[in-house]
């Protein structure tokens, strides 16, 4: 009960002034026929780090992409503080855009790069000087304004494109995928720089990617996209934990899949038959009656392994398969009979671990609370 409470608590809905962006019945299509964003319902927050995240043609980089003016929406209303969107120009909607490829003009110095848009906004000297020192010095760039763009390395080039972005105080910083021409390590340190970052200053962040690990490491809150609909909304230790259905399942994180019918239902949760004929308990996520088929889904890490002999409730029997070192934890491959193979996550310290070899007969062991049941 405490966990579903926290939940709901966390799914209040927001103040109307805590709201600075509202997309309202969005819709968006380029032929007339196809909608690549669907009835698009969401609201951003003052200050919260939102990501839009989903396959590649799932809608959210479309959205983004109305948000900042490069496309206008079909149908809908978007509004940014209040102000409707629909038709204003980009250049006039004060909201800074970071691109991947960064955009920096190779021809400018660090500082002219940044100083740009103050320049544009027909700012004087001394302020616009002040404004890029600022601006170069917030993402530790501030020794390197009289450098050109092809003397940075990639990582250097992001963080002068992020204070290029900041310069003109925007209301509101959309990212679309910043960070995905960069190696993995640099990639990773930068992801704790932006959530940094945003911290510090309390601007609104808008990100978009298709990169799960990278959403979970910086976002207040997630939205997940397929096939132009928001599956879910939610923070991403609930996104984690309480996945909607089973493409949010799969998407986010690791997820084990296993097939059956439903026997009984008792409140919020049923009693499944899998296809070997082991009886497992789970929530009843999507209310399944008997007799109608189900996916149950577990974590690798919210699975208990034991010795093939051990017989307790919500038991799975399965075989090893083979055992995967990953230098913190060891992911052990299982195969059940009449499922897909399942994977399971131990700890180097775990006892389970001791005797476990390669077709070793095994027990997986699930709390009937982390087994999610979806139609």
């Amino acid at each position: 009960m405490a966990a579903y409470a926290m939940k709901q608590a966390v799914q209040a809905p927001a103040q109307q002034n805590d709201v600075l962006v509202q997309f309202c019945g969005v819709k968006k299509t380029y032929d007339g026929e196809n909608l690549i964003v669907k009835n698009l319902d969401l609201d951003i927050r003052r200050g919260e780090f939102l990501t839009l995240l989903g396959p590649s043609g799932s809608g959210k980089t479309t959205c983004l992409m109305m948000l900042a003016g490069f496309e206008f929406p079909t149908g809908g209303e978007i509004r940014l503080d209040g102000q409707l969107l629909n038709r204003v120009p980009p250049h006039k909607r004060n909201i800074g855009m970071v691109f991947q490829n960064y955009a920096l003009f190779p021809h400018m110095t660090i500082a002219q790069n940044v100083a740009y848009s103050l320049s544009v906004r027909k700012m004087d000297r001394a302020t616009r000087e002040a404004k890029v020192k600022q601006a170069l010095d917030m993402v530790q760039m501030g020794k390197f304004g009289d450098r050109y763009p092809t003397q940075l390395s990639g990582g250097q080039q992001q963080r002068v494109a992020l204070a290029r972005t900041l310069v003109f105080d925007p209301q509101l910083v959309l990212m679309d995928e910043p960070l995905g021409a960069l190696d993995k390590q640099l990639r990773e340190h930068m992801q704790l720089e932006l959530k940094a970052l945003h911290k510090r200053l309390g601007v609104t962040f808008v990100y978009v990617t298709h990169d799960q690990s990278e959403a979970l490491t910086m976002s207040d809150r997630v939205a997940v996209f397929d096939q132009g609909v928001i599956q879910q909304l939610a923070p991403v230790t609930e996104l984690y934990e309480y996945p909607d259905n089973q493409f949010v399942a799969n998407f986010i994180g690791d997820n084990n899949r296993f097939k059956g019918s439903v026997e009984s239902v008792q409140g919020e949760h049923c009693t499944v038959r899998l296809t070997d004929g082991a009886v497992v308990t789970g929530l009843n996520v999507h209310r399944a009656h008997a007799g109608q088929s189900i996916t149950a889904c577990v974590r690798p890490e919210r699975i208990r392994l034991a010795a093939g002999g051990s017989a307790e409730p919500n038991s799975i029997r399965a075989s090893i398969a083979g055992l995967i070192y990953f230098g913190d934890h060891v992911r052990v491959r299982c195969t059940v009979a009449g499922q897909e193979d399942c994977f399971v996550k131990l700890s180097l310290s775990d006892p389970a671990l001791s005797g476990l070899s390669e077709g070793s007969s095994v027990v997986l062991h699930v709390a009937q609370d982390r087994l999610r049941c979806f139609l």
